[in-house]
């Protein structure tokens, strides 16, 4: 091993581990020290390295029991809103080191988790691949090519790919900020239901799906004995197990093979879920979900906050805080992601 260091790099080495991790789509590694050789180039941003979180005395002992389990998609095009959904998650729970990451990922890619141990060097993290051929013929286009992405199904498969061991965990977007003690959020009572999410009843749940779809009875009638509300899938607390031994993957991936036959709504992953759980859902307070912000699927306006408490800001939509920060043409709430991000600009600055 010593003498495959010294003849290929660390590098080569971790993206050696990498590759065979890869013989099982529900494999993970667990990533202790990994880090860029210098003087080599990336397409990786670079990132600062964020402080120690440590738990206060009151948290519980570091035991299966007293953790809260996240799952995030890895993709090296979102991995600077990863990083500040993580730093926002650590600086404001009263147990930081009581909180572990699951990240699933398309690609291992070891400099993107070089860069997360860079920037965490004592974080709690697994990474398991994903394998896209599960999803790639189930996919219809939708209104915005992101949402066409597989990683973008990564979570209806979650049971499927975290250890069984793992019996809830809460599911976030990677353009997201915690702004309250994520715990708050993981102790929600889920009785009899799978999922826990914010449920918004205002919204006109009608235009999520098409006419073909309203038209027809057979299909509409899924939502019988049902108050159907929107929810975004963006935020959600699932019972892993309950998911498991209730077969919801397979409900999903149903009406995702009706959608390429009769084309009945426009929108990726969200739909499928709404006509599995829309109206069984457990709620929970808005504050935990402050989305839309950023703006539309086709354009991505500008959008203001909604009145209320917050703890969780949301930049669901096209457009995303890091890129209108970086073409200087920022939203007003792209300031309240800003204090998170960790990327370290090569352009000088004052304190260069």
């Amino acid at each position: 091993m010593a003498s495959y260091l010294r003849r290929h790099g660390l590098l080569s080495f971790v993206l050696l581990l990498v590759a065979a991790d890869c013989a099982t789509s529900a494999s993970s590694i667990r990533v202790d020290v990994i880090r860029r050789p210098s003087g080599t180039t990336s397409s990786i941003p670079a990132f600062r390295e964020a402080p120690a979180f440590r738990n206060g005395d009151e948290c519980p002992s570091p035991s299966a029991a007293g953790r809260v389990e996240i799952a995030m998609t890895l993709d090296a095009n979102y991995l600077r809103g990863t990083m500040a959904a993580v730093l926002s998650i650590l600086q404001h729970t009263s147990c930081p080191e009581s909180v572990t990451f699951h990240f699933l990922a398309a690609r291992l890619e070891a400099e993107v988790l070089a860069s997360i141990r860079s920037a965490f060097p004592y974080l709690d993290f697994r990474v398991y691949r994903f394998d896209s051929a599960r999803v790639r013929g189930r996919i219809s286009r939708s209104i915005r090519h992101a949402l066409d992405q597989p990683l973008n199904y990564a979570r209806i498969y979650l049971a499927d790919i975290l250890p069984p061991e793992v019996r809830r965990v809460i599911y976030l977007d990677s353009d997201i900020i915690v702004v309250d003690d994520i715990r708050h959020l993981w102790e929600v009572e889920l009785g009899d239901h799978v999922v826990a999410a914010p449920e918004y009843c205002h919204a006109n749940f009608t235009k999520y799906f098409t006419d073909a779809f309203w038209s027809d009875a057979t299909l509409s009638s899924t939502f019988d004995g049902r108050q159907p509300c929107y929810f975004n899938t963006g935020v959600m607390v699932m019972d892993v197990e309950k998911w498991r031994s209730g077969a919801y993957t397979n409900m999903v991936e149903d009406w995702m093979a009706v959608q390429k036959q009769k084309r009945i709504y426009h929108l990726g992953s969200l739909p499928p879920f709404l006509l599995v759980l829309a109206g069984n859902i457990k709620a929970v307070d808005h504050r935990w979900n402050q989305h839309g912000l950023g703006g539309d699927n086709i354009e991505g306006k500008c959008r203001s906050l909604h009145p209320g408490p917050i703890s969780l800001l949301h930049w669901s939509g096209k457009g995303k805080p890091w890129l209108r920060l970086d073409s200087r043409k920022p939203c007003a709430v792209d300031y309240l992601w800003a204090p998170y991000d960790l990327y370290r600009s090569s352009l000088p600055t004052l304190e260069e």
